[in-house]
């Protein structure tokens, strides 16, 4: 806590008063959770014969990755249609239809409409917008499913809280198995959901980087909702249909590698494993702001949180300054 306050006060003294001037915006909650009632596109007949058989007899698992921009730059964000828990069959060659909403909108815009490729995937370029917080909303013309991401655009020195999720915030690495089969809601650590919301009331993005493949985005964004926690930026394995990426920790550390040179400044980053030791330790997070939960506690010169979220949530982050940040 105490590296936290001097790294903030090096910072403000560097920088100047100049640069409470500047601040980076808030992220904007509201204009997401606000959003008008989303278009209801007209329905039309499937391509292929396929395509029409695979909808009526399974369940769409659809997902659209979020994706975090700098400021003056053009997001694209990527789609991903596919149907049936286990087969997963992708949704080739038909029409998808895209829409946004967000910051400074009065209404959704039109992106388009677009093909899904041999894997499932359409590629939707979102425009140059304002810094802000947008919902993507991408619907299958065929059926008219539908699956949500978010475009966070973000000026410099956006300030963030990086977490993982299994073994970080669930109770262990093998939660999100129960959840996918449909058997249980993972269970957390004590204070783990009221750290994640505290960070959120101090006005700080909050990142969740985990090694869950694609696939289980749609079931990890209703374990959100359930939990009452915002479900963006969530960054899913996008690698392949492997449980896992072939290496976590290189995978981890390009991500928030991208993440910085997209001018994200990561205050504090969570997890379990070595793996993300690695990975934090790598994209040059700091071992004083790197906290650690579980087996690993503490190896490797990190923070530990012992047992469980609570006397880290009294004696940390209840303590952590509001982020330096303008509405």
């Amino acid at each position: 806590m105490r590296q936290f306050f001097i790294r903030t006060i090096i910072t403000l003294t560097m920088t100047g008063l100049s640069t409470l001037s500047q601040a980076f915006s808030c992220p904007d909650l509201d204009s997401v959770y606000n959003s008008p009632e989303p278009p209801q596109p007209e329905k039309i007949s499937f391509k292929h014969l396929g395509s029409k058989i695979l909808s009526s007899f399974y369940q769409p698992y659809h997902m659209v990755h979020d994706e975090v921009v700098a400021a003056g730059d053009t997001g694209t964000m990527v789609g991903k249609f596919d149907y049936d828990i286990f087969l997963h069959k992708d949704l080739e060659d038909e029409q998808i239809y895209a829409y946004i909403y967000g910051t400074g909108m009065s209404d959704w815009e039109y992106l388009g409409s677009y093909r899904t490729d041999s894997d499932g995937k359409v590629y939707v370029p979102a425009g140059d917008r304002d810094a802000g917080e947008y919902l993507v909303r991408m619907v299958v013309a065929g059926d008219l499913t539908s699956a949500t991401g978010y475009l966070s655009v973000v000026e410099p020195g956006t300030e963030a809280i990086l977490f993982d999720i299994d073994g970080t915030l669930t109770l262990t690495d093998f939660e999100a198995v129960g959840d996918y089969l449909g058997i249980r809601t993972a269970l957390t650590h004590s204070y783990a959901i009221e750290t994640v919301n505290a960070y959120k009331d101090k006005k700080y993005r909050l990142i969740y980087l985990t090694g869950r493949p694609y696939w289980l985005a749609k079931d990890t964004r209703e374990w959100f909702d359930i939990q009452q926690i915002p479900s963006w930026h969530l960054h899913t394995n996008p690698y392949g249909d492997g449980p896992i990426p072939p290496d976590t920790q290189d995978y981890k550390t390009a991500y928030i590698q991208k993440l910085i040179d997209n001018g994200v400044n990561i205050i504090r980053a969570y997890g379990n494993a070595q793996t993300d030791i690695g990975a934090y330790a790598a994209a040059g997070i700091p071992k004083e702001e790197t906290y650690i939960i579980g087996q690993f506690a503490g190896t490797e010169d990190t923070q530990a949180i012992d047992g469980d979220y609570s006397y880290h949530f009294a004696t940390v982050v209840a303590d952590t300054p509001m982020a330096n940040c303008q509405p």
